[in-house]
């Protein structure tokens, strides 16, 4: 019994001692595994590197002020979507310049996938003309497509527009111009003495006339014509083009100079004219 006993603490302790003697498996890396969080940075480097080639982030950027990994994250998923729309490395100064809101980390591409959507099918623009309108007014990617983009749209059609879909810098951002100021400018015309549908066709002729300001622009422009160089309404009909010349640096100087030689022209012969030709004929 006694022997029996002595094996039995024999066996225990050599058990024991193998138990103690044994290493556990490090937790650790070895020095020829690097360990995950070094890799994990390195990854975020790589990515920081990538949006400043972009020109998403400012390469002079502080590493204080730099996005954390889940902000990149979210920034690359905009910078993948706008990809998948046919939008090339070359696009993306040009986009984050004029709307640097474009790559928040909190915004989500589903927040502007319905523009595309609205571009495409009401607009009838292709993926290249898309892009093209984009960044010829990357705001428009935050307008509201009922509230906004679609109504004016239809406001515009109806004024008889067309080949909205070209990408036109004037185009863009007509499209993501509200109503209610492209109405203001009708209202101007009608105030001045045309009807609705000759203002109508004057906008259609002229569209850029949406973009000057009443009192900067328009209203200016049309009391010389009416107070200084005593022309009519009809003239305007016939040359809306007038609102689209300088005052001061075309109109007024032309006028003058034909004044002083006791000289009258139709307003399209006396503003279409290059200076060359024009200083050539009425020496």
């Amino acid at each position: 019994m006694l022997l029996q006993l002595q094996c039995l603490c024999l066996s225990s302790s050599s058990s024991s001692s193998s138990t103690k003697t044994t290493k556990p498996k490090t937790l650790y890396p070895t020095p020829n595994q690097p360990p995950h969080f070094i890799k994990f940075r390195t990854s975020h480097r790589e990515n920081l590197r990538y949006l400043k080639t972009l020109g998403v982030i400012d390469p002079q950027t502080k590493p204080n002020n730099l996005p954390l990994p889940d902000d990149v994250d979210q920034i690359l998923l905009t910078v993948d979507f706008l990809k998948s729309k046919g939008f090339s490395d070359s696009d993306f100064p040009r986009l984050e310049f004029l709307s640097p809101e474009l790559f928040s980390s909190n915004l989500d591409p589903t927040d502007i996938a319905p523009v595309f959507d609205f571009l495409a099918a009401d607009l009838s623009a292709s993926v290249e003309d898309t892009r093209r309108l984009i960044l010829q007014c990357p705001p428009i990617l935050f307008s509201d497509v009922e509230y906004c983009l679609r109504p004016t749209l239809h406001y515009l059609r109806k004024l008889g527009l067309e080949r909205l879909d070209r990408p036109t810098s004037l185009n863009a951002h007509l499209l993501n111009t509200r109503v209610e100021k492209l109405r203001m400018k009708i209202g101007f015309l009608r105030r001045i003495g045309l009807s609705y549908d000759e203002s109508s066709r004057v906008c259609a002729r002229v569209p850029a006339i949406f973009g000057y300001s009443i009192e900067e622009n328009l209203k200016p422009k049309y009391e010389y014509l009416v107070m200084e160089m005593e022309r009519n309404l009809e003239e305007l009909k016939k040359f809306p083009q007038y609102f689209a010349f300088s005052l001061e640096k075309k109109i007024k100087p032309r006028h003058l100079h034909l004044k002083q030689r006791n000289v009258r022209i139709p307003l399209n012969r006396m503003l279409i004219w290059s200076d060359q030709r024009f200083y050539a004929k009425w020496k």
